[in-house]
């Protein structure tokens, strides 16, 4: 093990790129369903209700894939949305297009993807401490 945070580096590099990836892929998705109505109403709700057990299979994923034992999963978790929201970030200051044609889905997807990196957290803790 590489640092203080308990991961090797290939750990680290993995868990960086599957969150860039996964960030990317679901941004892309948001714009995709963004002019929808995703934002509105019962879908907004019935949207982040989804994201829930969609994200179930990330934290497998990416235990899997940057070979995390289970006690590494909450950190690894962390890395990899520390890279999906510093992308997130970068890409509503400049690029905020790239989520849609207007503000509305701009901050819909935004507030989407963060939400979806906080439950990724919480999972990747429950699977550290209890799963």
């Amino acid at each position: 093990m590489d640092g203080r945070l308990g991961l090797t580096g290939g750990q680290m590099v993995s868990c960086l790129v599957q969150g860039a990836v996964l960030w990317l892929v679901f941004a892309l998705l948001l714009r995709w369903l963004g002019p929808m109505g995703i934002y509105e109403g019962g879908l907004k709700v019935a949207i982040y209700l989804l994201a829930i057990p969609l994200t179930v299979p990330v934290v497998f994923q990416l235990e899997k894939l940057a070979k995390l034992r289970r006690d590494q999963v909450f950190t690894g978790m962390a890395v990899g949305t520390m890279a999906a929201i510093l992308l997130d970030g970068l890409a509503l200051g400049f690029f905020p297009r790239l989520y849609g044609e207007t503000v509305e889905m701009w901050a819909g997807a935004g507030a989407l993807i963060l939400w979806g990196g906080g439950v990724g957290l919480a999972l990747g803790w429950w699977r550290t401490t209890r799963g």
